[in-house]
């Protein structure tokens, strides 16, 4: 597992709806849960593919929203008028 550079997180958006991801270092994806759909992480190289992305059931979406809120993640960018989740 390889974590990634602070510098690449804070430009990395989503592909389809260009909004933040928050990192998961610990499983090797980066999440938008907008959409509730992960990006993975291999070799340490984001695969920001949306053909590749992954769709989560909502109950797996629902776990890394709240572990974003018990941890405390910050996106990978925020923007004035735009709110966490």
């Amino acid at each position: 597992m390889t974590s990634l550079a602070p510098e690449l997180l804070a430009i990395l958006a989503c592909p389809e709806d260009k909004g933040p991801l928050y990192y998961f270092e610990d499983l090797d994806v980066l999440f938008n849960p907008r959409l509730q759909r992960v990006y993975r992480v291999r070799d340490g190289i984001p695969v920001m593919l949306i053909d590749e992305a992954q769709t989560l059931e909502t109950s797996e979406a629902e776990r890394l929203v709240a572990r974003v809120d018990a941890e405390g993640l910050a996106p990978t960018f925020t923007t004035a008028d735009e709110e966490r989740l």
